[in-house]
């Protein structure tokens, strides 16, 4: 049994196997994007929110020090 040009044991390459994956759709519905969405969404803002004060606290401090 021989590896030649990126061929395993059953055949395909990994390029093969990544386009099989990418057609293959069925179990991927638009429930599952809206979850993954929401997830996202809400990192974001709560990452947004977080760095939001953080910069304020140190723009009002900034400004005490001057003053």
């Amino acid at each position: 049994m021989s590896v030649e040009s990126g061929r395993g044991n059953g055949g395909t390459n990994m390029k093969d196997f990544l386009r099989k994956l990418w057609r293959d759709d069925e179990a991927q519905d638009i429930a599952e994007y809206a979850v993954m969405l929401a997830v996202i969404l809400v990192l974001v803002v709560g990452t947004i929110r977080l760095v939001g004060s953080n910069a304020n606290t140190v723009f009002s401090n900034t400004a005490s020090a001057i003053q």
